[in-house]
């Protein structure tokens, strides 16, 4: 790529997402720093592996995170594009950074292990919220907090897995990998359920609490129904033709999403219009467009849209009205 392209493709960088990065990084290496290594915890990803190795030779954990995560990253320039390779780079700068300070500069890495060195428990459960936190934000921002995301994505399909499978096994497999070499059991077991409620985190911070819900109503009253819901819920609602295997009735099926706070009002006013309606309700990963429907004009609007027609009916005649007649009678 031209210098002038790759020009072109940074001025299209978002300030703020770059803010927000640099504070994924900063936030994701609290977590690991602060929680999980003092605790002897191996985080997911190359994360876990840098830390492994850490033990291993005794070179500081942030310069493998740094090593590590780079070329893969790199690697995944043209799948990936040019804007997350960016932002990841720079969460993954300041991921590493920050557990460079916190370990040998300020020094104050085994602040919390020395307080609750009694409840590991409540490191993992820190320590997995926090870091997750941070990866879930970078992701949200256009980045990424670790290059196992980037090999996933490349070589998940190659054989025969999903990226969550293939992510799944390289954690696995670096989990036993530990317990070896640590010669301790609990270290695998507690870095599992730190990853897990890591995932959790990455899922409220990238969906957020008004997570769609997809609803399908199925009822002999769906005009009714659909105007219920669309007057009271201010939602748009789908009809579309069904057919009852058993009745053979034909009938409209009614589809429309809603956030997971409006699920109770939904049920009240299907209760209320069909207490025989069937509901189905599913999680939706992401919505695109708007969920709600068109505001209802007002009389301003009303007598607005009236104004503006009668000036166009006027532009329309004026020219009939000018036109001059010769006072003959054209008719045959």
């Amino acid at each position: 790529m031209k210098f002038s392209k790759i020009a072109e493709k940074l001025k299209e960088l978002k300030w703020y997402n770059l803010l927000l990065v640099m504070l994924s990084g900063i936030i994701n290496g609290t977590g690991v720093a602060l929680f999980l290594i003092p605790a002897t915890i191996i985080d997911g990803g190359f994360s876990g592996t840098s830390f492994i190795l850490n033990k291993v030779t005794g070179v500081h954990v942030s310069i493998f995170i740094a090593a590590i995560n780079l070329p893969f990253f790199i690697f995944a320039y043209k799948r990936q594009g040019l804007k997350f390779i960016c932002y990841s780079l720079i969460a993954i700068g300041f991921y590493s950074l920050t557990t460079f300070l916190y370990q040998s500069v300020f020094k104050i890495s085994n602040f919390f292990y020395e307080n609750l060195s009694n409840d590991i428990i409540l490191l993992v459960l820190f320590g997995g919220l926090i870091s997750g936190v941070g990866s879930g934000l970078a992701i949200r921002s256009g980045g990424a907090m670790d290059g196992l995301d980037c090999l996933a994505v490349v070589f998940a399909k190659k054989i025969g897995l999903s990226v969550g499978q293939f992510e799944m096994i390289y954690n696995a497999i670096q989990y036993i990998i530990a317990c070896v070499l640590l010669k301790d059991l609990s270290v695998g077991l507690y870095s599992i359920v730190a990853y897990a409620i890591g995932l959790k985190a990455v899922d409220f911070v990238i969906e957020g609490l008004s997570r769609a819900k997809a609803c399908f109503i199925v009822t002999n009253k769906s005009e009714e129904m659909a105007e219920v819901i669309s007057k009271e819920m201010r939602r748009g609602v789908t009809l579309i033709p069904a057919k009852g295997y058993y009745s053979q009735t034909d009938m409209n099926m009614i589809y429309c999403v809603v956030n997971r706070f409006e699920i109770g009002k939904l049920k009240k006013l299907v209760d209320q219009v069909d207490k025989r309606a069937f509901v189905s309700i599913n999680d939706v990963g992401e919505v695109l467009g708007s969920m709600k429907r068109n505001k209802t004009p007002d009389k301003k609007d009303i007598q607005t849209a009236f104004i503006a027609a009668d000036k166009a009916f006027e532009q329309a005649i004026e020219p009939i009205n000018e036109e001059k007649f010769d006072g003959t009678d054209n008719k045959e």
